[in-house]
């Protein structure tokens, strides 16, 4: 009988206890998740000298054209009154020199539609590539 009780008691329990591994690896997870998105933020890009250098003198080929119609007959190209009817003339030399030929156009509120529509076509013909209209 003593010997049957000395063999019971010398077998034991040997499972593996896990939930420290799992409390480590938890502990991991979430320094991770937390960790990641400040890794990816604290990259900070640096240009080199010469090459904004070469970014500045094309510049101001990069700018864009802006258009204000102040009257059914006038508009404004870049803070310049011209008459509508000269708007090609004006507009199209300007666009040939831009890179980007970028145009923005604003109307004031006592214009036909018929004419600002006039000067988005006009704007398209002469070259322009992208045409936003300020609105309010």
């Amino acid at each position: 009988m003593f010997h049957n009780f000395l063999k019971k008691k010398t077998q034991g329990n040997y499972e593996i206890n896990m939930t420290p591994l799992i409390d480590v690896s938890l502990v991991l997870v979430v320094m991770l998740l937390l960790l990641t998105p400040l890794a990816f933020e604290s990259s900070i890009a640096v240009r080199k000298a010469v090459s904004s250098a070469k970014k500045s003198e094309n510049q101001e080929k990069e700018e864009r054209i802006e258009i204000h119609i102040i009257a059914e007959d006038s508009v404004l190209v870049n803070r310049t009154l011209v008459a509508r009817s000269e708007l090609s003339e004006v507009l199209e030399p300007i666009l040939v020199d831009k890179v980007q030929r970028r145009v923005v156009i604003d109307c004031a509120d006592n214009v036909s539609h018929g004419a600002f529509v006039s000067v988005l076509d006009q704007a398209k013909l002469c070259g322009a590539a992208e045409i936003a209209v300020l609105g309010r």
